[in-house]
């Protein structure tokens, strides 16, 4: 009996062990450009105010500089600009982070209706225009870009928080040799089409507001992508987001957790008319093969914007858990 009862007790380990097969869910496949805006806690000289700027401007302050502290007061967004200066009579100290140096200098507000001002224009985090690769129905959650977005001095961007807004693509930079092209776009909605939560090397990551009412797909696993014809869904003109024809020249591991896993070339005409190949902005556009989505864009290759990289959808979504 013991031997029987071991030997039942082996085979329910062996089926533990054996390799499960896990059916992924169906999701959207957006290519819908959007409005990024990461919150990391900082707050970033963006311009000077003509008239009102001009003190901070000779006082030292430049663009790029990141405001630590007025009067001693820790800045971690417009909100605590505004109540530092509130609170201060006369001049105010500030400490700015400027690179890898911290720089200090002093500036009197210019007095108005609405309070004390610098005539600052201030950015939160960081801002920019990107592709929703996939939204899932279900959840409510998406993902886009394909890879990080790094602060000023290379690293990942730590955040804190942020929102998605719906975009449109206003001009197009077409790329050349040498120098990568971009979409240019503005943001048609002030109210947040998503919510940001994450930042990983293979995407950011949040839960939409609006849900992005289009057909699921079946998402492909590793093993089905292979060389060969492809298409991808990109928003790069005033016609909304359409299926462009692309071919899979190289596949690479996916240990590689750079968003390189696929090498990819453009060779729909249409799209090379208007872009040039692969443009900043399209990053996140999904990549579709024999009715499945397989990746999303990542990067352009500087000398050759015909070509660019892609991720795996499955590293994306493992990112994004």
């Amino acid at each position: 009996m013991n031997a029987f009862i071991k030997s039942i007790a082996v085979a329910m380990l062996c089926l533990l062990l054996l390799p499960v097969a896990v059916q992924a869910k169906d999701l959207v496949p957006v290519g819908q450009v959007v409005g990024l805006e990461l919150q990391s806690g900082t707050v970033t000289i963006e311009d000077f105010d003509t008239q009102m700027g001009a003190a901070a401007k000779e006082a030292g302050l430049r663009l790029g500089d990141v405001l630590v502290k007025i009067n001693g007061k820790n800045i971690h967004c417009s909100e605590d600009v505004r109540q530092a200066l509130k609170q201060s009579t006369g001049t105010v100290r500030i400490t700015v982070k400027r690179g890898n140096k911290t720089e200090n200098c002093t500036v009197k507000p210019q007095i108005t209706a609405d309070g004390p001002k610098l005539g600052l224009y201030l950015r939160q985090g960081v801002t920019g225009i990107g592709t929703v690769t996939w939204y899932d129905p279900e959840t409510g959650d998406f993902g886009a870009l394909g890879h990080g977005v790094n602060s000023s001095d290379g690293g990942l961007l730590p955040i804190t928080g942020g929102n998605a807004y719906s975009a449109k693509v206003v001009t197009v930079k077409k790329g050349m040799s040498g120098k990568p092209g971009q979409l240019v776009g503005s943001v048609e909605n002030a109210d947040p089409a998503g919510t940001l939560r994450k930042n990983t090397a293979q995407g950011v990551f949040g839960k939409a507001q609006r849900p992005w009412e289009k057909p699921t797909m079946q998402v492909a696993e590793i093993g089905e992508v292979k060389t060969g014809k492809a298409t991808i869904l990109s928003t790069v003109d005033g016609k909304g987001v359409r299926e462009y024809s692309v071919e899979i020249l190289k596949i690479y591991p996916k240990s590689r957790q750079s968003g390189r896993n696929l090498l990819l070339r453009v060779t729909d005409p249409e799209l090379l008319q208007i872009t040039g190949g692969i443009v900043q902005g399209m990053s996140g556009s999904p990549i579709i093969q024999d009715g499945k989505l397989v990746g999303a864009v990542t990067h352009v290759l500087v000398n050759d914007p015909t070509t660019g990289y892609g991720i795996f959808i499955e590293n994306m979504l493992d990112a994004a858990a």
